[in-house]
């Protein structure tokens, strides 16, 4: 079947703003740019070892630096997302809570958020300060979106095709097509998300501090993975926030044959692409180098200028 052309210039429409605490994140009078979220985790055994922070002073040095580099989020996590030593709530809260309260006192201006999939930790980290809910599995605690819609801040929507908790995907299948010849996959994310964050907006959560994220890795191989990133458009148009979290994924790795630690080309590479088709945040381990290409990226768009554009003039 024959598609009609875009025009040559056309420049894909961006996922919606994103606000948290009434704050306009990635907006300056009128520029606008792709928001940096940094990671960071509280951890001894998360995949990409510089993300590992449990010291609390180099953790802090760490948030400020962040900010210093062009973060405006950083996500605080607690838990290795896949299988590992076991960690309970009450140890996940105590790695977490007081950091979150450490940063909001060091840096106010640094929105933080949590990565976590209970309800419980939710809760103590909003009253720590926490602006948004990293839900990376997809609701597996339904309680959790009620407490950031009872306390009004953001949250996260995940797809992770069914998958529980802390674990690794193993022989995952979609089909190839829906019933009417369709993609199976985008639609399953679509309609999860979808319906994940109307869930939330209808819980209490503003509307334009519901986050989207087709979660790569998650519930998906690495066909997967790609797929839904050449598909970022789509997903962008669901009218929510859109966040991906691509940093030196397995799926990227996978692609060029790379460790964790020799995957930041391929991160910046499928950085680009999403940020072109229209994802509005990035997860990111190297805060620095992320920020650099969404803004080259944005500059395309025509959504930010030139930091300096002196060639032929001066």
């Amino acid at each position: 079947m024959d598609h009609p052309e875009a025009p040559a210039d056309a420049v894909p429409p961006p996922s919606a703003p994103l606000v948290l605490r009434g704050r306009a994140v990635g907006r300056d009078g009128r520029t606008v740019r792709p928001v940096v979220m940094a990671v960071l985790n509280r951890t001894t055994d998360s995949f990409y070892a510089p993300a590992r922070v449990p010291d609390d002073a180099a953790a802090l040095a760490a948030a400020e630096r962040a900010y210093a580099d062009g973060a405006e989020i950083l996500d605080v996590g607690g838990v290795r997302a896949g299988n590992g030593t076991p960690v309970d709530e009450a140890e996940e809260i105590r790695r977490v809570v007081p950091f979150v309260a450490a940063v909001r006192r060091a840096v106010p201006d640094l929105l933080v958020s949590v990565d976590t999939w209970r309800a419980g930790v939710a809760r103590a980290a909003i009253d720590a300060g926490a602006d948004l809910i990293n839900d990376t599995w997809a609701g597996h605690d339904p309680g959790l979106v009620e407490v950031a819609g009872a306390a009004g801040v953001g949250v996260v929507c995940s797809h992770t095709g069914g998958a529980v908790p802390r674990t690794d995907p193993y022989r995952v299948e979609y089909p190839s097509t829906d019933d009417d010849g369709g993609d199976a996959l985008l639609a399953d994310v679509v309609a999860t998300l979808r319906a994940a964050a109307e869930r939330a907006v209808a819980c209490g959560v503003p509307r334009e501090s519901v986050l989207v994220d087709p979660t790569h890795d998650f519930g998906k191989n690495t066909w997967h993975s790609l797929h839904l990133l050449r598909r970022t458009g789509a997903l962008a148009g669901l009218g929510f926030p859109l966040l991906m979290a691509l940093s030196r994924k397995d799926f990227v790795g996978e692609t060029l044959d790379l460790p964790p630690e020799e995957r930041l080309e391929g991160t910046l590479a499928a950085t680009a692409v999403a940020a072109w088709l229209g994802a509005r945040v990035f997860r990111a381990h190297d805060v620095t180098a992320t920020r650099r290409v969404l803004d080259l990226v944005a500059a395309v768009r025509d959504e930010a200028p030139p930091a300096a554009a002196l060639r032929g003039l001066a």
